[in-house]
């Protein structure tokens, strides 16, 4: 849900799905939708590239990113695998990581941080509820991407995931 949610709002953002070349200070925006992943490995935090994310379904994404986390975490993952990436996610939920602040992968101008969601209490049109809250942290290169671009790409990545239903979900 997070690799669409995020194609999505790429989408509508493209100066997030960018790279900026140091050399000229030129801004590179990507015509594709190549998101890296970051993976826990005995040797640190690997990011294998998810190729073309808004051109697969979910189930698609999910058999990849299981195929592409184990290469990684077994050494076997391939060059091709790492390279080509236009925007990171990095999610430290699976260890129990709640709020944190990831460093952007250059030559990306930003990543996400998704930490792990945990069932709290929450006002919802005057009534309190039990929701499931997921902390998202975004980082971005404050030459391309400044503060109120960031607050409104992270909006829409909240929107997305709060708007998936089981008629948005193709498998």
């Amino acid at each position: 849900f997070i690799l669409k949610a995020g194609a999505a709002a790429l989408k509508k953002h493209p100066s997030f799905n960018a790279s900026l070349d140091e050399a000229t200070q030129e801004l590179v925006l990507k015509q594709y939708y190549h998101l890296g992943v970051a993976v826990d490995t005995e040797a640190g935090l690997i990011v294998p590239v998810l190729k073309d994310v808004d051109k697969k379904s979910l189930l698609e994404l999910s058999k990849e990113l299981e195929t592409l986390a184990e290469k990684t975490r077994s050494r076997k993952v391939g060059l091709d695998d790492l390279k080509g990436g236009s925007f990171t996610v990095s999610n430290l939920g699976g260890i129990g990581g709640t709020f944190f602040t990831p460093i952007v992968n250059r030559p990306e101008v930003a990543i996400l941080g998704v930490g792990r969601g945990v069932v709290r209490p929450a006002a919802v049109d005057g009534k309190i509820e039990l929701r499931t809250m997921l902390p998202l942290g975004l980082s971005y290169d404050h030459r391309v991407i400044d503060g109120a671009d960031g607050a409104r790409f992270i909006r829409e990545i909240v929107t997305s995931l709060e708007s998936f239903g089981e008629d948005q979900v193709k498998i």
